[in-house]
């Protein structure tokens, strides 16, 4: 597992969000109900890491609009470029969903970000049981004794 990749996430543990959008609380809860939602969802690997990945730029700027890029860059080198193209793209559906859909109709791209921001928006039940930062790695990796204990809620 990639050390890098857990102090990502774990950076996002006691980071608030808007509670009128994300009742949750932080973004690392948010980001582990996402992961779980994709890794029931869809077999692609790639799609779960973008899923778990997709707001760890909030825990530098927790700035709405600009965390996708700062967590993008975050990303470069340590994960694919798919995953970190994802990330950076994650919320055009939500700022721009007619000019998105527009310039990418037909591509693997859009059913992407359509895939994920469904995600992203039923990521946030104040009451969800998670597995832990290190859990989600573990089986995103594909790695032996992956420990189960969860996040739960702030």
């Amino acid at each position: 597992m990639d050390p890098e990749l857990l102090d990502l996430l774990l950076a996002l543990d006691g980071v608030q969000q808007s509670p009128r959008y994300h009742p949750e609380g932080d973004a690392l809860f948010h980001s582990l109900q996402v992961f779980d939602l994709a890794r029931r969802a869809t077999d692609d690997r790639e799609l779960w890491a973008a899923a778990l990945f997709h707001d760890v730029g909030k825990a530098i700027d927790d700035d709405e609009q600009g965390h996708d890029e700062i967590g993008a860059d975050l990303l470069e080198g340590l994960v694919s470029e798919r995953v970190v193209w994802l990330v950076r793209h994650h919320l055009d559906l939500l700022r721009d969903p007619k000019r998105t859909r527009a310039r990418l109709i037909g591509t693997r791209e859009l059913e992407d970000l359509e895939s994920l921001r469904r995600w992203d928006l039923g990521g946030r039940s104040p009451h969800a049981r998670v597995l832990s930062a290190e859990a989600c790695l573990h089986l995103l990796f594909d790695l032996p004794s992956s420990p189960t204990k969860g996040h739960e809620p702030t």
